[in-house]
Formats: structure tokens, sequence, C-alpha cells
């Protein structure tokens, strides 16, 4: 029989423990370490012999006859580099009314209708429940078997017993095995929910979508080794009040990180945005503080309007609030601004936000956000009155010179298709057409300045 002992488990970076302690050995954080019990193989006898494994040669492992399931939803697709893969462990999470149970319905109607095998595991709502929103959705949706069970042997002998191709547990947290005393939901019984789940699906060729919650900061619930232990992390970001929706892949073992799809959430469900940048160009405005950003998400060009507004205050410390991008990135770009550019905002409030709801990481922002700015402070528009809006991107550095980021020729090639060029951005030694090259942040500030005084002028 296996013996079972106690371990300490971080929450937030997976380091393992012998002996419980304030603060976690691997990541210094405070009281983030949970007891999780472990099963462990008793001790083999002496003289007595193991199975030996004998390794196999890459070449002759056979390959599945298809390797992807297509859910009819492009970005979705997209995102998970071409489809589910057979076998395969996936992590869905999202704030709650963000769209996580909506997409995994509808993607599991389409596979129904293409003639695949699905079923749909649901632990927070009743069967009747799942009906009522699977009505908006078609007759694809209402055609996938559903499972009301928050036992996870149960859901196991549901998925050996029916073999699925696909299958969606929704949601994860409320799943529970009654080997473990600890509640649903905690560090040990979404660890151990999860092996089980894992060890199923690879034995009967299940495509696992586990759909996750997050925290209060926008993290993935649960122990950071869940996001270590499954194939593919995907992270459902907007805000419930906005129709637009944002997919990222934080971590994919069959295709391209950072890849983002984009949806809009309908009386019908959510719909895929095929064209993303034309939905933010279209929105655009040439007003103080407005800039376009060329940004790079995954292999795809993106092309969303960042806004910026400056106003005098006599609070101090000055507000500095950022929505859409890092807060410390917005601090550093504001130092910038003051000592190697002529901008300076420090007894102004400064507000930040990329439009539409979406999230830009990436630091090819920088000079968007730091030409918005600039253009919010003097009250300039950096286009004219019935121009376009300018279109930029580039990495600041912290001596005021702009940096060369990654994927510029297909940057340019988007904002050119919009009617965007010519684009400031630096340098770059074989600079394709269309782009106004700055060297420094202060001379991209003067050149966009001269190009909006241009444009009124024309107007």
């Amino acid at each position: 029989m296996a013996r079972q002992r106690s371990r300490y488990v971080c929450r937030d970076c997976g380091h393992e423990a012998l002996a419980w302690s304030g603060q976690c050995p691997g990541c210094a954080e405070w009281n983030t370490l949970d007891e999780v019990a472990v099963a462990t193989a008793p001790r083999r006898a002496p003289g007595g012999r193991a199975d030996i494994p004998r390794s196999v040669r890459l070449r002759d492992v056979e390959q599945p006859r298809e390797s992807r399931l297509r859910t009819g939803i492009g970005e979705l697709d997209r995102v998970l580099g071409g489809g589910l893969v057979p076998g395969s462990l996936v992590l869905l999470g999202g704030a709650p009314g963000i769209g996580k149970s909506t997409i995994t319905a509808m993607a599991l109607g389409n596979l129904a209708a293409s003639g695949r095998r699905v079923l749909y595991v649901t632990g927070e709502e009743s069967a009747a429940q799942v009906r009522m929103r699977a009505e908006r959705l078609g007759e694809g949706a209402l055609a996938v078997p559903a499972l009301a069970e928050t036992a996870v042997a149960a859901v196991a002998a549901a998925i050996e017993a029916e073999r699925p191709e696909a299958c969606v547990v929704d949601s994860v947290q409320t799943l529970h095995s009654p080997e473990l005393a600890s509640a649903p939901g905690s560090v040990a019984q979404v660890r151990g929910v999860a092996s089980a789940l894992m060890e199923v699906g690879k034995r009967s060729g299940t495509a696992l979508v586990l759909v996750g919650h997050v925290t209060k900061e926008g993290a993935v619930a649960g122990p950071r080794v869940l996001e270590h232990l499954v194939d593919c992390v995907l992270l459902f970001e907007g805000e419930r009040e906005r129709s637009y929706r944002t997919l990222r892949a934080l971590k994919n073992r069959f295709g391209a990180t950072s890849e983002l799809g984009v949806f809009e959430m309908r009386a019908e469900g959510l719909v895929a945005v095929e064209d993303p940048s034309a939905r933010f160009v279209g929105e655009a405005t040439s007003a103080p503080g407005s800039v376009v950003l060329c940004a790079m998400e995954g292999s795809r060009p993106l092309l969303v309007e960042v806004q910026a507004l400056v106003a005098p205050t006599d609070v101090v410390p000055p507000r500095r609030v950022a929505n859409g991008i890092d807060r410390n990135r917005l601090a550093m770009i504001l130092a910038v601004l003051s000592r190697h550019a002529g901008v300076a905002v420090g007894g102004a409030d400064v507000f930040v936000n990329v439009a539409g709801g979406v999230r830009v990481d990436e630091p090819g922002a920088d000079l968007a956000i730091a030409l918005a700015i600039a253009s919010a402070h003097r009250g300039e528009p950096l286009s004219g009155r019935d121009a376009r809006p300018l279109a930029c991107f580039g990495e600041v550095g912290l001596t005021g010179e702009l940096r060369h980021v990654a994927h510029s020729d297909r940057r340019i090639g988007e904002a050119t298709k919009f009617g965007l060029a010519p684009v400031v951005g630096p340098r770059i030694r074989e600079a394709p057409a269309g782009l106004e090259q700055a060297p420094t942040l202060r001379a991209a500030v003067g050149a966009a300045r001269k190009r909006g005084a241009a444009a009124l002028q024309a107007a």
C-alpha cells in the first residue's frame, strides 16, 4: 500500500518544503506555503527487480493520424496553434463573467456538429443552467452531452467510458477527491485533480480543457505547479462592461506563446474579430493625446490606440493611472521624458489608456506612450484635424535613445495597409519603406510635432 505524507508547496512559485515556514525559500513571499498530501510508493524488497522501461527513438514513435482538432473558432484555433492537440491539457483562466463558459460551449458545439465526440463537465452549474446558456448559442451547443459532477473519480470514469475526443471541465476548482482531506479549490485538491485528469486524458487521447479562476491580481488561481503541469495556458482578458475580449497564450507547447485572439461579445455569444486592427484604427482619433501603436502580439501585427490625459492637480503626489500597460513602465517613461525630452509633468496627473480593453506588455509600446503624453501635455494633436492619427513603435532607453524592436517590417506593413505611413520609429540599418527614423526620444517628439503642425496648416 502507498503511504501518505505531507509536503508544503508554495502557491506562487511551486517550491516544495518538508516543513512549514512563514516565508517561502523559493520566492521569498510570506504565508504562501500550503500543506499537500503526497502518496509514496512502498519500498521494494531487497533483491527484488523492478521493471526497467525501454527508450524509443523519436523516429520510431508513431504519430497520430490527425494532429489537431479544429474548434471552428478562428481566433481560438490561432491562439492554440492550429487547434486542440489530442491528449493535451489546456488551462483556460479568466475573471468571472468574461466568457470562459461561452467560448468553451461554442467550441464543443462546433466539434459536435462536425461529428466529434465531446463531453462538457460542469461542477459549478446544473445541467439545466448549462442548457439555458446553450440555447442562445445555437443547435450545435445543445447537442453537446453534459455531466454535472464534482467527484474527480466519477469524471475520470465517464471519460474512460465515453472516450470523448475533447472534454471541458468547468471548473477545475470545483472538483475534489475524497482521498484528500482539504476542501475543494485548495492547493492539494487542485493539484491532485489536475494530475488525475491528465493521466486519464493521456491514456484515452482526450484533449482536456480545464477552466480555472483568476486571483484579484489577474493571475490564474491555484498553485504555479498547475501551470507547469498543463501543456497550454490561456488567459481571457477584458472588462465585462466592454464588448471586446482578448485571449492570450501564456504557455503553449504546441504553438507560439504570446499569441493573441480578439473576440466581441454579442447576444448570440462570442464572435471572433478576424481583423482587429481595422476595428481599433476605425475608432482612433487625431485629438491631442491620441497615438496609434504598431504592436506585435505573437505572430500577428496589431494596431491599437494609446490615449493619454495630462491634467494639472494640487494633489501631492500626483496620480499615475495606467490601464492596459504596466504602471512601472509608465513611471520610467515619464522620467525619461522629463530628463531627455523636455516634457516635465511632475505637477500633473497622468492617465494612460489602451483603447478597447487590450493589454500591451511589449517594450515596443514605449514610444507610443511617450508621444501620447507629450501630445496631451502640450495640447497639440500629432496629426491634422482631418488627417489620420500618428502611428509609431519603438523601445525607449534610459538615456533617451530609441532602440530597435523585432518585426519592424510587419509593423510598418500593417500601418501602411490602413494608410498610416510614414511610421515614426527607431533607426534601422536596412530601414524598410514607410519608416520615419528618429535616433532619440527628443527627435521623435520633434518630428511628431512638425508633422502635426504641417497637417494643421494644410487643413
